[in-house]
């Protein structure tokens, strides 16, 4: 499925939650790693705010692109954050959604 870039450029970013290592299976505690770079995966919760509006979005970023000490209440630049549209069925049910990646985090607006 293609991916969308999303634009964060006039946006105030936020870390609501710090990362946490993003995981295949909850009950092998395997993790999930990039495809391309071999690096483990982490889901952090960004606060974004734009034009008066804001949500809460879990962006998926490597651990490469993670800078140490990321904590709530920091202000952060993402880059590269594209927007990706999945869905799957599973014991008879569809879901569906959009999950977001992000090749890195920064510190500071």
């Amino acid at each position: 499925m293609p991916s969308f870039k999303v634009d964060t450029s006039t946006a105030v970013v936020f870390v609501a939650t710090a990362p946490t290592p993003k995981l295949v299976s909850k009950q092998t505690g395997e993790r999930a790693m990039d495809r391309e770079t071999g690096a483990g995966l982490s889901t952090v919760s960004l606060l974004i705010s734009d034009e008066g509006e804001g949500n809460l979005y879990q962006v998926t970023v490597p651990e490469t692109g993670l800078p140490e000490g990321l904590m709530p209440g920091m202000p952060v630049s993402v880059i590269g954050l594209k927007a990706r549209d999945w869905e799957n069925t599973f014991n008879g049910q569809t879901r569906h959604g959009i999950s977001f990646r992000a090749v890195a985090i920064t510190v500071g607006a």
